[in-house]
């Protein structure tokens, strides 16, 4: 039975590498080749922005002897962003999964439950901790002079470490399940404490430079607060030297740690996912009935929908949070906006106004609520299919949400970008224009990829959200027209002025849009009706 559920748990986290789930067949060899290249290419890229940061802080530290110190703050990196990676889904893997029911009535002890779910937790997190700590033991190789010990004891540690990352999101998981258990609004409870982790980590990022700099000129200070705060990875830098003692210490401390943890969570893991202690009983009230029409119906189903799924709001709708952030922070810090803009472009109002637009634009690539819509109906789209309803405004109700919930922000954000470079009067109305065409066309692309590759064979939601082809061509795509726009213009920018290219665009963006749509009341409603 181990073996089976193991089984189980790796197929459902490597489903997006080798199952084709619009077909209901594995890919071939081919086709899991092209989605490792890319997400090969994805993970390289990320990690040579941590080799850049590593090698900064390797040479000079080692070259002081401080290695150990190094070592400490890159694995201190490493369980964040592996924290970060897995924390979103802890809770609905742990707790929530959809066959949590199922695998409870049967002859399987929680705790094997527990056990197989947390390996699927340890994997991802361990994916993201290797971002960073793949660089960082590649520079201590470099610039450390290590003895055969020392080489081996570095490439154990990252292993170690992702046992810390998985207890850490434990903590996390088990308190917001906790909490959940004991109140109504617990979608909304997990989504603060998310961000909140979020800002902090942005935060950290923003700081990065002034924060190398500032370990560089204080290392010692800094290293005496690591032994006293955070004991364990002062014997992780240790032992990246050479010392044995320190890592037999570092391991022991996060083996215990998390048997700690297993204990505790072992425990209460019936009792959480089977009760929901303390939510507030809902009290019937006679009121009058009153009679909507189908498309209201549909788009406050997509909306509930939405507000239902704290997965779904941070990883599809961060844009709603991010633009009025970016609004605030572009009213406070106008006047340096503006002098940086003429710095950088000449004091040229017109590409002023079209990199203004093209900001607006990259922000809302935040939002994709369209990309896993599909496959969020899950095995409940029949329900979907059945009703007495064209199925064009089933599309279109995901499209609806898209659109309000990308618009109002980016609205305000636009709304910024004109006071603070106030363009010429047609810029006013093009510059808007162009954003709205542009939203436009990722809502329709979204749902049109998703169609196109949909996932209804799923237990966890994180798994159409988080590892679905179609957000993640919908996210990183949006950013690649965005990129592609600007470096057109800089191609034809003797030939065409920007009130012309941004007409242009602008009517393109709608053009393809309106190709699309037609597409989705045609072949679109006829996929979807036979998924």
């Amino acid at each position: 039975m181990t073996k089976a559920l193991l089984k189980k748990q790796f197929l459902e986290v490597f489903a997006w590498v080798y199952r084709d789930n619009k077909k209901g067949k594995n890919r071939d060899a081919k086709g899991i080749v092209m989605f490792l290249m890319l997400y090969i290419a994805v993970f390289a890229m990320l990690g040579y922005i941590f080799w850049m940061m590593a090698s900064s802080l390797c040479a000079p530290l080692v070259s002081v002897g401080y290695g150990w110190l190094y070592t400490a703050i890159m694995s201190l990196v490493g369980i964040t962003l592996g924290v970060f990676g897995s924390v979103f889904n802890t809770y609905s893997s742990l707790y929530n999964a959809k066959d949590n029911d199922l695998l409870l009535s049967m002859p399987i002890s929680p705790s094997k439950i527990l056990f197989i779910r947390l390996l699927g937790v340890y994997t991802t997190g361990l994916l993201y901790e290797l971002l960073v700590m793949i660089p960082a033991v590649i520079a201590i190789f470099k610039y450390a002079k290590l003895g055969i010990l020392g080489y081996i004891i570095n490439l154990i540690i990252p292993f170690v470490l992702s046992v810390a990352v998985l207890a850490v999101s434990c903590v996390l998981g088990f308190l917001v399940a906790l909490i959940s258990s004991k109140i109504k609004r617990k979608n909304m409870i997990t989504v603060v404490l998310s961000l909140a982790f979020i800002v902090g980590y942005y935060y950290v990022y923003m700081q990065a430079y002034k924060l190398l700099q500032a370990i560089l000129a204080n290392s010692e200070a800094l290293g005496n607060k690591i032994k006293t705060i955070v004991y364990p990875l002062y014997h992780a830098g240790l032992a990246s030297m050479g010392n044995i003692s320190s890592m037999l210490i570092f391991t022991g401390i996060t083996l215990a740690v998390f048997a700690v943890i297993y204990i505790v969570l072992s425990r209460s893991f019936l009792n959480i996912t089977t009760t929901n202690k303390g939510a507030v009983k809902a009290k019937y009230k006679e009121n009058a009935l009153k009679v909507g029409n189908v498309k209201s119906a549909l788009f406050k189903k997509e909306f509930r929908r939405f507000l239902s799924s704290p997965t779904y709001m941070l990883n599809c709708g961060l844009g709603i949070i991010i633009m009025p952030v970016a609004t605030v922070a572009l009213i406070i810090k106008g006047s340096s906006v503006t002098y940086f803009l003429d710095a950088i472009l000449g004091n040229n109002p017109q590409l002023t106004a079209l990199l203004g637009a093209a900001a607006v634009c990259l922000m809302c690539t935040m939002n994709d609520m369209t990309a896993p819509s599909v496959s969020l109906e899950g095995k409940t789209i029949d329900i979907a299919k059945s009703l007495p309803i064209n199925t064009y405004e089933v599309l279109k109700a995901k499209i609806k949400l898209h659109l309000y919930l990308t618009l109002i922000p980016a609205a305000l954000l636009t709304a910024a970008v004109l006071w603070i470079i106030k363009p010429v009067w047609y810029f006013v109305l093009l510059i808007p224009l162009a954003v709205l065409g542009f939203v436009v066309l990722t809502a329709v692309l979204g749902l049109v990829l998703n169609l196109k590759m949909p996932n209804l064979n799923w237990t966890n939601e994180a798994v159409p959200v988080k590892q679905s082809m179609s957000v993640f061509i919908a996210l990183f795509g949006g950013w690649a027209l965005v990129f592609a726009l600007c470096g057109l213009y800089f191609g034809v920018r003797n030939y065409i002025n920007p009130t012309i290219y941004l007409i242009t665009v602008t009517a393109i963006l709608f053009a393809v849009s309106a190709v699309f749509m037609r597409w989705l009341k045609t072949k679109g409603t006829k996929i979807f009706e036979e998924l």
